[in-house]
């Protein structure tokens, strides 16, 4: 695809309104181990995840399982789909038993040749907003890339932190997940699928579980920090059932450096910046 086929995609726009309800938030709290938050409360961290998604047919999917491209999002065929990354400003939480509104903009569109091939990046920006009031802004970083074998390693060891808890993905987890998330990208559920067409060695961990996970245990260690921002980056994949741990430490005042991997090393880095 070259850059001339991009101009149609930039600055493209789509609405969507949730109501944020307690009956959908009891199923995430079970999918975590949480209690369920009360109505009127603050919407944990990353949990807009959550909501938002328009429900597609089964003939408008493609063979991944994700919507077909070339709607909002440009066409990428032939291409692996991954979440790689992402910013996020915590502006003010949503609360839980209200409506929401997300207006989501494409606001970069960029083609790399890296050394597995072609990578297509496509960078969307979500702002979330209640009572007309901005929550949260949001960009999220999506990579298209042409099939090949999935990186196994990071190179780089899982560090002593001030923090760390281990996470156990089971199919259980991966498959609750895609059902409150209303995401049917097979490699997270399909094992023929995900091992024989996309050449994993098992069912992939969802990057946006593990970026929630992985907050949710700074949290955890220091619950009363005021969060302000939080930037991550997937470095390789994690494979269920394979347990991995989520840690991190302060490194200043007010920014902590995160991380999620296992025994091949770093997954997922992360950094905070908190009041």
């Amino acid at each position: 695809m070259g850059a001339a086929d991009f101009s149609t995609w930039l600055g493209r726009t789509e609405e969507a309104q949730d109501h944020l309800s307690r009956n959908l938030i009891k199923r995430i709290a079970a999918t975590f181990g949480e209690d369920t938050p009360a109505t009127g409360a603050a919407l944990p961290p990353l949990w807009q995840w959550c909501f938002f998604q328009e429900p597609v047919a089964e003939s408008r999917l493609g063979t991944d399982g994700h919507p077909a491209r070339g709607g909002f999002l440009p066409p990428a065929d032939n291409r692996n789909r991954m979440w790689a990354g992402g910013r996020i400003e915590f502006i003010e939480p949503l609360r839980v038993g209200a409506d929401a509104d997300r207006l989501s903009t494409i606001i970069h569109i960029e083609e790399k040749i890296g050394r597995t091939g072609a990578l297509l990046f496509v960078t969307v920006r979500h702002e979330y907003s209640q009572d007309g009031r901005l929550a949260i802004r949001e960009e999220q970083d999506i990579v298209y890339r042409e099939p090949n074998p999935p990186k196994e390693s990071s190179g780089h060891t899982l560090e002593e932190g001030d923090w760390n808890e281990s996470i156990e993905p089971t199919p259980t987890l991966l498959f609750r997940y895609s059902a409150v998330t209303f995401n049917g990208h097979r490699i997270h559920y399909d094992y023929p699928y995900v091992t024989g067409t996309e050449g994993y060695a098992g069912l992939v961990v969802y990057g946006p579980m593990i970026a929630t996970l992985n907050l949710r245990a700074f949290l955890r260690a220091n619950p009363d920090a005021r969060l302000r921002h939080l930037s991550y980056r997937g470095v390789r994949p994690l494979i269920a059932p394979q347990p991995f741990n989520v840690g991190g430490r302060i490194i200043e005042p007010g920014k902590a450096q995160l991380w999620a991997g296992n025994h091949a090393g770093i997954a997922q880095s992360a950094e905070v910046l908190f009041d």
